[in-house]
């Protein structure tokens, strides 16, 4: 059975690899280190399908290494040292490079089994993965190498690619390959940025179409039936799942219904209904907060409805919302006062209750001056009266500051007037210099 055309198709030159211009175009650092042959401890970062294998291959070939790969998921340490073993062999004068895929999925004891021959330069290692690998690979691997990240290939790059596959199957097959206008297009758009799956969607086209006298013509129904349904990238455990979470609810927090409807799409396309719900009630409470709090039942009620119907009708209730909370005037007031307050217990600044707040029933014998003296504010005008509510520790702090939206300030004037009148009052009666 032939390799996939992705494996059959890969380039042997940098002028022919698609995508990673970051990286890779002219005087950029990872073309520079490439073609000045001394090649370090690498890592490669990035989704599949964009050429971290294909790379890794092609510089194992121009520094005339033995190229030996392993799966981070199915490698053991013996298969470490079976390539260790070869190393003083004929095949391995110039050194061995070690590509390793999936590396996250390597223990630490298999990470550390690396180190020694890292270090010595019999093994040079080039190491893949789908995730962070500053969460994922061991700092030790991390300090000897050098991690370049890349990123999924724009469409007009890949439908280079894809060009290049359906010519390839042209010379392959003895035969015309022809394909409608948008074809190529399409193919490009529907994979998602992964080169691999457009040029296996070309590929597949022209197996499933057939020939006739000699020529293939491959349809745009053709190519829309076989292209992948979405060219959504989502892991509901990897980071693509949390930069959409974070893009869903910055969108709304930036107040730009487009992009928040675009990125609730691409949760629910996932079937990721759990999260939008819980993001966009978060959004409600932390970005509009008091500048609108009648937005948290109505968020709630519309959350509410789309975990009891379900998918697909959840998208009409969440969009009504989205939509609301975008166009919903913005404050995070409250939201900046939990977090101080939090800061400040964190930081060991506590404090005893106030004695008048304190949940007492009776005076023990040590103490001098005997009861409570809470006041109860609704016996005052206004329903307020001056008293200490936080610990001494905390006299001065403020953590509320009021938002500069209608309520807020509506809230401020009206609690300006009361105190102030209170103040007069307390003056006017020969209060205490405390009240005053």
């Amino acid at each position: 059975m032939p390799a996939p055309l992705a494996d059959r198709l890969r380039p042997d030159t940098l002028e022919d690899f698609v995508g990673q211009p970051h990286l890779l175009g002219k005087g950029k650092a990872l073309r520079g280190i490439i073609e000045s042959g001394q090649i370090p401890n690498l890592i490669f970062y990035g989704p599949p399908g964009i050429g971290k294998t294909t790379l890794a291959t092609m510089i194992a070939r121009q520094t005339n290494r033995k190229f030996c790969k392993l799966n981070g998921t199915t490698a053991s340490t013996s298969d470490i040292r079976d390539i260790v073993a070869s190393l003083d062999t004929f095949e391995t004068m110039n050194g061995v490079l070690l590509y390793l895929d999936e590396i996250q999925y390597f223990n630490k004891k298999q990470q550390q089994t690396l180190l020694e021959f890292m270090e010595n330069g019999q093994i040079t290692l080039i190491a893949s993965t789908t995730e962070n690998p500053y969460f994922y690979v061991y700092n030790a691997i991390l300090s000897r190498s050098t991690v370049f990240e890349f990123k999924p290939v724009e469409p007009s790059e890949i439908a280079q690619a894809v060009e290049r596959a359906f010519h390839f199957l042209e010379d392959e097959q003895h035969s015309t390959v022809t394909w409608d206008e948008n074809v190529v297009e399409t193919i490009a758009r529907s994979c998602g940025g992964d080169v691999r799956k457009a040029i296996n969607a070309a590929e597949l086209c022209v197996l499933s179409t057939g020939q006739q006298e000699g020529a293939c013509h491959v349809t745009l129904e053709r190519a829309k039936e076989l292209s992948q349904h979405s060219a959504m990238r989502y892991d509901k455990g990897g980071d693509e799942h949390y930069d959409i979470l974070s893009a869903f609810q910055k969108s709304m927090r930036g107040s730009d219904p487009n992009a928040a409807l675009h990125y609730l799409a691409r949760l629910l396309e996932a079937d990721d209904l759990p999260s939008a719900c819980r993001r966009l009630m978060v959004c409600a409470c932390e970005d509009v907060g008091l500048a609108w709090p009648q937005i948290l039942p109505i968020v709630k009620a519309a959350v509410d409805i789309a975990l009891q119907v379900g998918l697909p009708e959840a998208r009409i209730p969440l969009a009504d919302a989205v939509v609301l909370v975008c166009h919903a005037p913005k404050s995070n007031s409250a939201y900046c006062a939990i977090d101080a307050a939090l800061s400040d217990i964190r930081a060991g600044k506590i404090g005893s209750i106030p004695r008048q707040l304190q949940n007492m029933h009776y005076d023990g014998a040590d103490q001098k001056q005997k009861g409570q003296f809470y006041q109860y504010p609704h016996d005052f005008p206004g329903h307020w009266v001056h008293q200490q509510y936080l610990p001494d520790a905390l006299l001065d702090a403020a953590y509320y500051q009021y938002g500069d939206n209608k309520n807020e300030q509506a809230f401020q004037s009206y609690w300006d007037k009361v105190k102030t009148s209170h103040a007069k009052n307390a003056m006017g009666c020969g209060g205490t210099e405390h009240e005053k």
